[in-house]
């Protein structure tokens, strides 16, 4: 990690202290998000580097396998640490087909976090996330029910996911919100008024596809450039961007390959210019 600073660390709801560049947990799965990966013990070892190497917050969700992630990282990592910040989410349903099915009933959710529990091998996760908004189901009913998960002390701290500025607001009256997990990177900027919501109420920003999954769109030319003055990769500069663009942004990048978490890690490192963030941002 990066000589610390203030922006180098987040207080997740304003008490769980994390470096702000995480470890997304999505690919220590089977090919398309479903089943095992093809070496459990590598996706374990991926695991506990990213342990090593000061990571300290780690995203997953009961539908990435389904359930396979959790339990991976229930079984690699001391999910009861003080120290180490597990989050996780439901509402979003994974098929055998490779399809994703908002699923935001109340009972549902009820039911997923007691599996939740039980894969990551703790009595409280600490950052329980809503994965999407359910078109079937009123969001208020969903949000109301991560409200009492909190309240039952299952759960820490709620978070949303793939929400609009309007929905994180009527989120807020209703359960206190650590963090909102919504696509965004140096090339999709869909999302800003959401990011400029979170600023606005300390919550944190963790963009999902924090690399574009390598398409940068408009931006990839002066990503290189500035990933060449460096002597690093497009990657580890769309990383850096985001660390500099927010102080409230915590990205996530997933991998399952060690060198390749290794050189996210490192990525926090990298001093970019004001002259280079304003260069990535307009």
């Amino acid at each position: 990690m990066a000589t610390e600073n203030q922006s180098d660390t987040f207080d997740v709801g304003g008490e769980l202290t994390v470096h702000r560049l995480g470890f997304g947990a999505m690919r220590l799965t089977g090919e398309d998000i479903i089943g095992p990966p093809e070496d459990e013990d590598e996706a374990r070892d991926v695991l506990r580097r990213a342990d090593e190497l000061g990571v300290d917050i780690v995203d997953t969700a009961d539908s990435y396998g389904p359930g396979v992630s959790e339990r991976l990282i229930g079984e690699a990592l001391d999910t009861d640490r003080d120290d180490l910040v597990v989050a996780t989410k439901a509402g979003l349903l994974r098929n055998t087909d490779g399809d994703w099915k908002p699923h935001g009933d109340p009972d549902y959710i009820r039911n997923a976090v007691l599996a939740s529990l039980d894969r990551l091998g703790t009595d409280q996760i600490d950052l329980y996330q809503f994965h999407r908004p359910d078109p079937d189901t009123p969001f208020e009913d969903s949000v109301q029910t991560f409200a009492e998960l909190k309240d039952d002390g299952l759960v820490n701290h709620v978070g949303l996911s793939n929400v609009s500025v309007e929905q994180l607001e009527t989120a807020r009256d209703i359960v206190d919100i650590a963090t909102v997990q919504n696509e965004y990177n140096v090339g999709n900027r869909e999302s800003e008024d959401v990011l400029e919501a979170c600023e606005e109420y300390g919550i944190g920003f963790i963009p999902w596809f924090p690399l574009g999954a390598g398409d940068l769109g408009e931006k990839e030319e002066a990503v290189a450039d500035v990933a060449e003055s460096h002597d690093a990769t497009e990657y580890q500069i769309a990383l850096a961007w985001l660390l500099h663009h927010s102080d409230v942004v915590l990205p996530i990048p997933g991998t399952s390959s060690i060198d390749h978490l290794e050189e996210n890690v490192a990525a926090s490192a990298i001093d970019l210019s004001a002259d280079e963030v304003a260069r990535l941002t307009e």
